[in-house]
């Protein structure tokens, strides 16, 4: 059996940067089958919560742990974002440049891309796709200021929480990851073309059942 061995050419992973964000808004069966490209993407933070340990004791020993729900939740960052995402931030359009805030506010989906990189190629190594389901964004700050010597622009800022979408075989989820430097490149680009759309193809957020169904089982 070989030994273990740290920090090897080829083998530094780091992970950076955010692009290629998609707003995907669901029809009235809960499918995300129109797409949106969101300009702008700064900052994306997931931030699931629960998954806290929950100690049972008996016999005057702990007995065992008991772990709660985890939800999903996190943060959006931008400079911008596609006008159809105002029903997801409370705002309603009565018409064309009119806008009502205090509105309902829409359940959507999302997808993003980071990059991955290494020592040896950068950030060229590869990249990871997120898919997010079921995101439903909080009331934000927003911050206008006047224009000075060193200006700045607006940056938008949303809390998202998430209802989990079922799968298959598996507890519901949020959340999936797919990454570019694991998976087979044809089923890769199957999805990114459901993704991002194609010339005959509408973008669309597919079903966790049907990402999983398109990169088959190992």
């Amino acid at each position: 059996m070989a030994p273990l061995t740290w920090d090897q050419v080829g083998e530094r992973f780091y992970e950076v940067g955010v692009d290629h964000g998609v707003l995907y808004l669901p029809d009235q069966a809960g499918v995300y089958n129109t797409g949106f490209a969101w300009n702008g993407l700064t900052t994306v933070t997931e931030s699931p919560s629960g998954a806290e340990a929950s100690p049972q004791y008996a016999d005057n020993i702990k007995y065992l742990n008991l772990i709660s729900a985890e939800e999903f939740g996190g943060t959006i960052e931008a400079f911008t974002y596609p006008e159809e995402f105002g029903q997801c931030d409370g705002t309603d359009l009565p018409s064309p440049g009119v806008a009502l805030g205090q509105q309902g506010r829409k359940m959507f989906g999302m997808s993003y891309r980071t990059r991955v990189g290494n020592d040896v190629d950068g950030t060229e190594y590869g990249y990871k796709l997120h898919l997010l389901y079921g995101l439903q964004a909080a009331p934000s700050e927003k911050a206008y200021a006047t224009i000075n010597d060193s200006p700045e622009a607006i940056a938008f800022s949303w809390e998202v929480t998430s209802t989990p979408t079922p799968v298959s075989d598996h507890k519901p989820t949020s959340l999936i990851v797919i990454d570019s430097t694991v998976v087979d490149s044809a089923d890769l680009t199957a999805l990114e073309d459901l993704l991002y759309g194609k010339a005959s193809v509408e973008a669309a957020l597919p079903t966790p059942d049907a990402v999983i169904a398109l990169f088959g089982t190992p």
